[in-house]
């Protein structure tokens, strides 16, 4: 007979410690980070019924995490004006004339993707760089790069223009390229 996995105390608290940490990535605030990982948990806990096996019971909670969070931004957007768009005056002197690195910018060689993506402490220092970004390009870059959301839904969801979003995402590329190169690659900033 199996056990339900939502009633094993252990099960939770890594779940729970999981789902906070990344809720607190996306919202930026710890209050508002707890009360969607409870409301998530309450969610899952009443409508375990609900429950079709078609993903992992932990892949299944997550995604009711995904929609309080969505639904805290779309929150987020109604009360607080839209993010304009900048002046990108900072990113050119990362790019030549055809939009190509300059020279003296240009990444330099690293480690294969496997094994930066094997360490563990790579994925910790991308999160604290993450979790430096400004707080709209970092909820634009998570939203599109780890919940898989397309640029639409994106636009939609925070109020903004499809230019913004590229433009969001693009700065944060670029400052999460100069903080791993700082942090974890070793080069100069």
């Amino acid at each position: 007979m199996a056990t339900d996995p939502l009633q094993d105390p252990e099960f939770l608290t890594a779940l729970r410690r999981d789902m906070l940490r990344f809720a607190e990535m996306q919202l930026r605030d710890r209050a508002q980070a707890e009360d969607a990982v409870q409301e998530a948990l309450t969610g899952a806990l009443m409508g375990k019924e609900k429950f079709a096996s078609r993903a992992s019971l932990r892949t299944w909670v997550l995604s009711i995490l995904k929609n309080k969070i969505v639904d805290v931004l779309r929150r987020k957007v109604r009360e607080n004006a839209a993010v304009n768009p900048e002046n990108d005056e900072n990113s050119n002197e990362f790019f030549d004339h055809r939009d190509h690195w300059a020279e003296d910018t240009r990444p330099s060689e690293w480690q294969t993707p496997q094994q930066a993506m094997e360490s563990k402490q790579f994925w910790e220092v991308f999160e604290a760089c993450l979790y430096r970004l400004p707080e709209a390009s970092g909820r634009i870059f998570t939203m599109r790069e780890v919940l898989g959301f397309d640029t639409d839904e994106i636009c939609q969801t925070l109020g903004i223009t499809t230019n913004n979003c590229w433009v969001q995402l693009h700065r944060a590329r670029l400052a999460l390229r100069a903080c791993l190169g700082a942090n974890w690659f070793g080069e100069a900033a």
